[in-house]
């Protein structure tokens, strides 16, 4: 990726967000137009455009972002219920092209989703 994503400027600080969480792997901030009553987004600070982009060499990073989710839900309260979604392609819903973990809490969801 050349270009940097609106999620690498959010993690380098060049653009504001309400960042929640941080490690050495990570930053999970408040989604912008939230979709539940707790929605965050975890995203790695290695930018990758897409889950299908990620390599073996990934597999620590991806584990990472997991673990960082579900601490991003248990600090605020959503330990036992959350909805973890990750997007892979515009057709589905993906609109910045680097990989990030949606964390939403709050009320129910229904099966199947979409």
């Amino acid at each position: 990726m050349s270009e940097k994503t609106l999620f690498t400027r959010i993690i380098d600080r060049e653009l504001p967000a309400e960042i929640i969480y941080e490690d050495d792997y990570c930053v999970a901030f408040r989604d912008i137009n939230p979709q539940a009553p707790f929605h965050a987004l975890v995203v790695p600070r290695k930018p990758i455009a897409m889950v299908a982009d990620a390599t073996a060499e990934d597999t620590e990073m991806l584990g990472k972002l997991l673990l960082a989710a579900a601490e991003v839900a248990r600090r605020h309260g959503y330990g036992e219920a959350f909805r973890l979604v990750v997007n892979n392609g515009a057709a589905v819903g993906q609109t910045v092209f680097h990989v990030h973990v949606h964390v939403l809490a709050g009320r129910g969801f229904s099966w199947p989703p979409g």
